[in-house]
């Protein structure tokens, strides 16, 4: 006799073996799935089957896909405190996160008016730009903008280029200590570039925190400009 019982569809049952697969550590938060043809060759279905699989985890929040680079492990968002003293290191250590950063690039130019009054310099004074990206367990969350007032910090560019910590860079320029005097969030776009960095798609969301950061003098030492990926950080503000 034929067995009666309902069969599980196929693209369910792929679904919960990638699901297994994510349960147990063989893919993890930020990871690249392999590709559809390579699933397809895995389970000995069609490509069609496989995505109706990877759709549904999707739609459970477990994984996410980019237009062009595939599907991923969604990441964990990782928790970082906003207050008078903001740490990179310390945030995403705190948070169990490796956290790293990458020099993208240090040129010296002219501040902007806009540079110029956060940082309490004359327009066109010269100011250290330096670019980076913010890695937690080596995935990209963040991309940031610091500026130095280079006749208040002589050295500072070589500092960065020895290390590329803020913290320990103005340390070795006399600043033991500073705090944040300011903090701006904004909803934006993520453009082209910064979708390259990030690993996300133009246009998914980022949130833009711009700040100034003060000596125990009171006086400027940095202002600073992150652009966070959106699903990969939690933002929050802390009362002193």
């Amino acid at each position: 006799m034929r067995d009666a019982s309902p069969k599980t569809p196929i693209w369910k049952a792929i679904a919960d073996s990638l699901r297994t697969d994510l349960a147990e550590g063989r893919y993890t938060s930020g990871d690249r799935l392999p590709t559809e043809a390579s699933l397809a060759e895995r389970f000995g279905v069609n490509r069609h089957t496989v995505r109706h699989g990877i759709a549904a985890l999707v739609k459970e929040g477990l994984i996410r896909t980019r237009r062009g680079a595939g599907a991923f492990v969604a990441a964990t968002p990782t928790d970082y405190p906003i207050g008078r003293r903001v740490r990179f290191h310390e945030n995403l250590i705190a948070a169990g996160r490796r956290p790293e950063k990458r020099v993208l690039h240090l040129e010296e130019r002219a501040a902007t008016e806009g540079e110029a009054a956060a940082l309490k310099v004359a327009p066109g004074d010269p100011v250290l730009d330096y670019h980076g990206l913010s890695l937690a367990d080596a995935q990209p969350i963040a991309l940031f903008e610091s500026l130095f007032p280079v006749a208040r910090l002589e050295g500072i560019s070589e500092a960065l280029h020895d290390t590329s910590s803020v913290t320990a860079a103005l340390k070795a320029m006399g600043v033991d200590d500073y705090t944040r005097a300011s903090t701006r969030l904004t909803a934006v776009r993520a453009t082209a570039t910064q979708a390259l960095h990030l690993l996300v798609t133009e246009g998914d969301p980022l949130l833009r925190s711009s700040g100034v950061n003060v000596a125990a003098d009171g006086i400027p030492v940095e202002y600073g400009r992150t652009w966070f990926a959106g699903d990969r950080v939690t933002l929050t503000l802390e009362s002193d």
